[in-house]
């Protein structure tokens, strides 16, 4: 049985304009202008350029019947009219102000009397080096091989990782010469070529594991020492405790005391546990140069927050167009063409001023979420005092802007400020709260501050603990775990106390 019935629903339908907004807040300012400089391409009526002193010609309100084409039908014509009804009465004064030509207005947001247009035009240089595959592959052109086997030692490089290091099984290697470039080879061939791969610059490189890149460049010191070959037989023989840093059993299994041991020692942790690393030009070391979003000035205390719009363009509604709406004011008979025109004109121009209404609504919910952070963390900002940082989360700056979590959030995603300490990523400036013994709420960033300085201050013959770390942190004060401290431990990248023992 079929039942027919009205019924209400609530929904959320985003409109357009705030689709472009959120993703617009997402872009960090290093791929702003990437991103305006496609929506240029994308869309005629939006060009860069300076707001211009020219009045803007406004279409007025008329009632003209298209013109009835004679190899069209009546009723074609009829319906052409219907369609194009609404454009006899656009009123262009609704994408154009004579006092604002819909020119982003961020330009004039810095705070320096004193602005240079060239710093407009500021581009990021960016070096061009050879990849550390191209630099293999150079060596295998000078040695011994014949072409088939050149072949099979370029897949070879092209099978490392960005650390030089093979990865890939010979099985798989074997598999992929055979459907790939038709070459019929066996594991022994593939091991003899990789062997002479491993002769190349850097030392280690084509290392299947850590051990054999460890015992490619001992092997290949030039003046090897007694110490060179002890060195040798610990990474042959005893590479899990020397991993563990088990120092004593190493000691005993050698007979030797811990001066010559750290000696030993000495000769591999001066090794390069990534050869691929060593070589500048290598892929993946990209220029990693970070354009910060805002700057913090501090003048005698006096915090300011500016935005950082140099390599942004400045945007307006393209005078092609402007010139366009003059040809047809001055048209005493507008024809199906020009009517069609005017739609895509006004279509265009729709879209050209939402996206520099984009740019402008972006701008200022950074500034207000940024504004926001600096009077939270004010003390500091203005110290750098990691101790001095307070509790904070997304809700936080959400409650006193009115912007919903989400859109901090995007805010706070891959943007950074520049401060006269470094360069920050705004989500450093978000942890969590603890409670001391007194009842006050503290950051966790100052329990972190205070355990890497414990650390730091340690005795490495006989690191601290994580037990005893939480036993000093108690003493001042601080009500925490000892998995807590753990948890922190990890977070700072710092390893358990027997991994932190040096002789």
């Amino acid at each position: 049985m079929i039942d027919q019935r009205l019924q209400q629903k609530l929904g959320l339908k985003l409109s357009p304009q705030q689709i472009q907004l959120m993703k617009l807040l997402m872009v960090p300012s290093a791929q702003l202008e990437q991103r305006i400089k496609e929506e240029i391409e994308v869309n005629p009526a939006l060009e860069e350029g300076e707001n211009g002193e020219d009045e803007i010609p406004q279409v007025q309100e008329e009632t003209v019947a298209p013109e009835a084409e004679t190899t069209e039908s009546e009723a074609e014509t009829e319906a052409a009219e219907e369609e194009l009804k609404v454009d006899d009465e656009v009123d262009m004064s609704e994408y154009y102000d004579e006092d604002d030509e819909g020119v982003a207005d961020y330009k004039t947001s810095d705070p320096s009397e004193f602005h240079d247009p060239d710093d407009d035009k500021k581009t990021i240089p960016v070096v061009t080096s050879s990849s550390f595959q191209e630099f293999l592959e150079e060596q295998v052109g000078m040695m011994d091989l014949d072409e088939r086997q050149q072949q099979i030692a370029l897949h070879l490089i092209g099978s490392l990782d960005d650390d030089g290091y093979l990865r890939r099984e010979m099985d798989a290697i074997e598999d992929d010469l055979v459907f790939r470039q038709n070459i019929t080879t066996n594991k022994i061939e593939l091991q003899e070529i990789l062997e002479q791969i491993q002769k190349l610059e850097p030392p280690g490189v084509g290392a299947r594991s850590l051990e054999e890149c460890l015992l490619l460049q001992l092997k290949r010191k030039e003046e090897p020492t007694v110490f060179t070959e002890i060195a040798i037989r610990i990474i042959e023989e005893h590479f899990d405790a020397f991993a563990k840093k088990h120092y004593d059993k190493l000691q005993h299994v050698f007979d030797m005391d811990s001066a010559k041991l750290k000696k030993v020692l000495n000769e591999i942790t001066r090794l390069n546990p990534k050869p691929g690393s060593a070589y500048s030009g290598s892929r993946g070391d990209a220029q990693l140069t970070i354009i910060p979003d805002f700057i913090l000035t501090n003048t005698n205390g006096e915090l300011v927050i500016s935005l950082n719009g140099s390599n942004a363009p400045e945007l307006r509604v393209s005078g092609h167009f402007k010139e366009m709406i003059s040809t047809y004011q001055k048209a005493k008979q507008k024809s199906k063409q020009q009517k069609e025109a005017m739609t895509f004109i006004k279509q265009k121009i729709d879209s050209a001023k939402w996206f520099i209404e984009a740019i402008q609504s972006r701008y200022h919910t950074m500034l207000l979420c940024m504004n926001t952070i600096m009077d939270i963390q004010h003390e500091y900002l203005a110290t750098g005092d990691e101790t001095q940082m307070q509790p904070m989360i997304l809700k936080d700056i959400a409650d006193r802007t009115g912007l919903d979590i989400s859109t901090v959030s995007r805010v706070a995603n891959s943007k950074y400020v520049q401060t006269e300490f470094g360069t920050i990523p705004l989500k450093f400036f978000f942890n969590e709260a603890m409670t001391m013994d007194t009842g006050e709420e503290i950051s966790s960033r100052e329990v972190k501050k205070i355990l890497s300085d414990l650390i730091a201050v340690e005795s490495k013959k006989k690191p601290i603990s994580d037990q005893h770390l939480t036993e000093e942190l108690n003493k001042r004060g601080y009500n925490i775990a000892r998995r807590t401290v753990a948890k922190y431990r990890e977070q700072l990248n710092i390893p358990v106390a027997r991994l932190r023992k040096e002789l």
